[in-house]
């Protein structure tokens, strides 16, 4: 009998963003991949506000997804601090992955009034900011830090990833998270960082690409199909618990 994955979509679903319509292909591919069923469920970031630990509780997975701003960017952050300190595996695309970030840089790097330049341009700690030359609608190379879970996961130190991103983490604020167990595990052609993992937790990622994307071509994506892996060990452990 296959398995049935609960997997809560927490983001501000729009019908015309391409990566809302690739998810649930995705994890339809992983699923097919894997030998179960996935089902993602979209959450409203408004829908959870205040009520983050009741809203979120009982899924297998958290994927953050694409298109910040969000309605209630607390919310989001909160979505974030769940699953980081709950160990539930968390995925974040593109706004996913840049509110990660921003939770990080507050909780456990102390910078409490780390933002994204996006959400508010009067920020005082912008560890989110515009990048160079904007990433919409493009692909490009991702190089994998060697001996990462990232790289182990996708079996090679170079990948061709799809884009739609203006934002990405500032170079100057970078360097704070050397040692905090938040490891840059991916970068672009010119260094700059593109993912990240966390260290000791079941599965927690986060990618300035968009994964997802690889299902509109009918491709499995190792990344996603490591999160689906993730949440059915999860589901398994709760089960035997």
């Amino acid at each position: 009998m296959r398995k049935s994955i609960r997997i809560a979509l927490v983001g501000d679903y729009n019908a015309d963003v391409p990566a809302h319509k690739a998810i649930p292909a995705a994890l339809a591919l992983a699923g097919n991949a894997l030998d179960c069923d996935v089902q993602g469920h979209w959450i409203g970031t408004a829908e959870i506000a205040g009520s983050i630990d009741a809203k979120l509780a009982g899924w297998a997975g958290i994927w953050l997804v694409p298109a910040s701003p969000y309605d209630d960017e607390a919310a989001a952050l909160e979505t974030v601090r769940f699953a980081r300190e709950g160990g539930v595996p968390f995925l974040g695309t593109c706004g996913g992955y840049q509110h990660a970030l921003i939770e990080y840089f507050r909780s456990e790097i102390g910078i409490m009034g780390a933002d994204s330049l996006e959400n508010d341009p009067t920020v005082t700690d912008p560890v989110i900011a515009p990048l160079a030359c904007a990433l919409i609608e493009v692909m490009g190379d991702v190089h994998f830090l060697p001996g990462s879970r990232m790289a182990a996961l996708h079996g090679c130190p170079v990948v061709q990833e799809g884009y739609r991103c203006s934002f990405g983490i500032n170079a100057d604020y970078e360097a704070r998270l050397a040692g905090s167990g938040l490891v840059i595990c991916a970068r672009d052609g010119a260094g700059d960082p593109r993912g990240f993992e966390l260290e000791g937790h079941p599965f927690f990622f986060g990618t300035g690409y968009q994964p997802e994307r690889a299902a509109l071509a009918g491709r499995n994506h190792p990344l996603v199909n490591a999160f689906v892996q993730a949440t059915m060990r999860r589901l398994e452990m709760t089960v035997a618990a």
